[in-house]
């Protein structure tokens, strides 16, 4: 992650460097009066300007690159922790994730969310304790609630509420 970021910095500073080395080369002919104006400008374009913009453009970008995907990684290390957190002892409070992860409820859920489409969560939550519970995919997809006992209806893909104790179910896609 972080050699696209240092190459991107390298390339700009190098940039900079050949930028500057030209332009003391180019003023060291002017004021030897070996170099006149118009060779001074069209040298320090072709030597300087141009490969600041090549090296700088080029850096830029993959600085940028390495910000995407450090950000990226990021988002990984937390959903991993997540599930780390809520399989490790079978359940976790939804107060106990959001002061461990410095999350909003709203990202909390959008996480577990994705987590439950990309196959890796089965669970669910019980509301009116705020506690998560990590399942085995079969008992969170029969027809009883793994939470209160009672019968629901088939479930779908994603998220599915028990009527009875409104517990949210998370069902992996198929």
């Amino acid at each position: 992650m972080a050699q696209g970021k240092t190459a991107g910095l390298v390339l700009m500073a190098a940039g900079v460097i050949v930028l500057l080395l030209a332009g003391l080369y180019i003023g060291s002919g002017l004021a030897s009066g070996e170099l006149q104006a118009a060779g001074a400008v069209l040298g320090l374009g072709l030597c300087g300007i141009l490969p600041l913009l090549v090296l700088g453009g080029a850096g830029f970008y993959l600085y940028q690159q390495g910000q995407a995907e450090a950000s990226a990684m990021s988002d990984v290390r937390r959903k991993q922790r997540i599930l780390g957190l809520i399989q490790s002892q079978g359940q976790a409070s939804l107060e106990g994730l959001l002061l461990e992860l410095k999350l909003t409820r709203e990202q909390l859920t959008a996480d577990i969310a994705e987590l439950v489409q990309q196959g890796l969560f089965t669970g669910y939550i019980d509301w009116k304790k705020l506690i998560f519970y990590s399942s085995d995919a079969a008992k969170v997809g029969s027809v009883t609630c793994p939470n209160c006992g009672g019968t629901r209806e088939t479930v779908g893909k994603g998220v599915v509420a028990c009527p009875y104790c409104g517990a949210s179910l998370f069902i992996p896609a198929s």
